[in-house]
């Protein structure tokens, strides 16, 4: 994403304050920023303009100095950079693919815990986990607690430990808080509500006044401005990455049904509480790159879901801001092969051809994007017909994906039996000018959530029942219970490795 000139970092703001004052009219800083500022102290940014016209010239005089150098380097190409770990190459515009030429960090806590699960592993688990540990995958700020702090368990900590390096390394953090998180399932539900029960726990049930304001403040003010305040903190020196809110609008396009979603506060709270943090992530750090989740193939690929996933898209007016969308985060759908176009394969057609390979059999069902490939496709012809000017690219997860058929029901999606690690994190893609990237988005390892009964054998309060599946761990007599989602699965990372695919 290139560097806005200041009037357009002026009217983006102007778009943020106006989010705000319609949410908390008495307490939002409309004077500059239009974050909103904690009531005990705001914070004033009166020569923000004056700063931000001395940065756009002296990175003028950088580019200048770049370019230079890039010429005269006729050994360093433009090609994809396959080894993450590789001397990269000297960076490019914002607007080039985000990845590309960059080192990505691996970070110290998930080799931690890796190694715990390597010390009484054997064989080829074992050296499969040994290899996992130079493995970069992305952090997921699914907590208020997770921003700040000096360890590499914080996103305050990680930027600071990619600084240190002789170049600053690319970092992707998950952005996952919105209140009523998790609408549709309970085993990933939040710590922000639009309204609470006795226990703290999201009521569902009561929307309230159906503006979900309180449970807005808290996103806002607690969470994202202080994402942005760590961002901002950098100057855009580290190279970061941004995935926003995984389910969140995915599931308003298709679970209005469900009144834990359709309802108004849930609503309110999705639409404004996304477009809230892709409109002053961008403002905070102009060189980030942003996508939104997108669900995935096997979820949006049908027509009429992915019609209304772009209305929705479209409603919020943030294309502008992003790079493009991230599908499959947290999923276990097949990369597949790409095809000419993204209904090759329907009504039958090309059976022989590799692309229309269907382990799910979704190409039977009328959806289109049995692969993430083909979704990826479809979705990029989808949001460009229904948003014009707008050509999104795409990362996909490939952090669990590396096993085609091993789910008996494909809508199965927690701690699947027989799921393997996929393809490291590479640019290498099937479509560059398309695929910015395939990349471990959901931490292999971490489960998706935890059995009726948690390991300790106390009962589980999120426990989903799409956690007791057949294709679950832990469904089966004999196996070990999952633990709650995000914590460590000793079972499931061995499992993983076991079944890799990484290559």
């Amino acid at each position: 994403m290139a560097m806005a000139a200041t009037s357009d970092l002026v009217s983006d703001h102007g778009l943020r304050t106006d989010l705000c004052l319609e949410v908390f009219p008495s307490e939002c800083d409309a004077e500059n920023t239009g974050i909103l500022a904690p009531i005990a102290r705001r914070r004033r940014f009166a020569n923000w303009q004056m700063a931000s016209s001395a940065l756009l010239l002296v990175a003028a005089v950088v580019a200048v100095i770049v370019a230079t150098m890039t010429t005269s380097q006729s050994a360093m190409k433009d090609d994809v950079l396959d080894d993450p770990l590789a001397a990269p190459r000297a960076l490019t515009g914002a607007d080039d693919n985000p990845f590309r030429g960059q080192v990505f960090y691996v970070n110290p806590s998930y080799k931690a815990s890796l190694s715990k699960s390597i010390g009484d592993a054997e064989g080829t688990v074992q050296k499969t986990l040994q290899d996992m540990m130079d493995v970069p995958s992305a952090y997921w700020l699914d907590s208020r607690g997770k921003i700040k702090g000096t360890d590499t368990d914080s996103m305050e900590g990680i930027m600071a430990d990619a600084a240190k390096k002789s170049r600053p390394e690319l970092v992707t953090f998950i952005v996952y808080d919105l209140p009523n998180r998790d609408c549709h399932a309970k085993a990933s539900n939040g710590e922000l509500c639009c309204t609470y029960k006795a226990d703290g726990r999201c009521d569902y049930a009561d929307p309230g006044d159906g503006t979900c304001a309180a449970g807005l403040k808290q996103y806002m003010q607690e969470y994202i401005d202080q994402i942005a305040e760590v961002l901002k903190s950098y100057g855009g020196t580290v190279p970061v990455v941004l995935v926003i809110e995984p389910d969140s609008l995915p599931n308003l396009s298709t679970n209005a049904g469900d009144p834990r979603c359709g309802n108004a506060a849930t609503k309110s709270a999705y639409k404004k509480g996304v477009s809230y943090a892709v409109q002053t992530l961008a403002a905070a750090d102009p060189k980030a790159a942003i996508y939104l989740d997108a669900g995935h193939g096997g979820w949006l690929g049908w027509p009429n879901n992915m019609a209304d996933y772009v209305q929705t898209i479209k409603s919020l007016d943030v294309a502008d801001h992003l790079r493009g969308f991230a599908s499959n985060v947290a999923g276990y759908q097949p990369l597949g092969s790409i095809c000419p176009t993204y209904d090759y394969c329907l009504n039958g057609a090309h059976p022989e051809h590799a692309c229309c390979a269907d382990p799910c059999g979704l190409l039977s069902k009328w959806d289109p994007a049995q692969n993430e490939l083909n979704y990826a496709l479809h979705l990029r012809k989808a949001m460009s017909e229904g948003i014009p000017g707008f050509e999104p690219h795409m990362i996909i997860d490939t952090g669990r994906n590396g096993v085609a058929d091993m789910r008996a029901d494909c809508a199965n999606w927690c701690n699947i039996r027989g799921a393997g690690v996929g393809l490291v994190p590479t640019t290498a893609t099937a479509k560059e000018d398309l695929l910015d990237a395939y990349y471990w988005l959901k931490t292999p390892g971490e489960s998706d959530g935890c059995t009726e009964m948690l390991p300790d054998g106390s009962k589980c309060p999120r426990f989903d029942a799409d956690c007791g599946s057949p294709d679950s761990l832990g469904s089966k007599s004999g196996e070990p219970r999952a633990p709650e989602a995000g914590q460590w699965f000793d079972y499931q990372i061995k499992q993983l490795a076991q079944n890799a695919r990484m290559q």
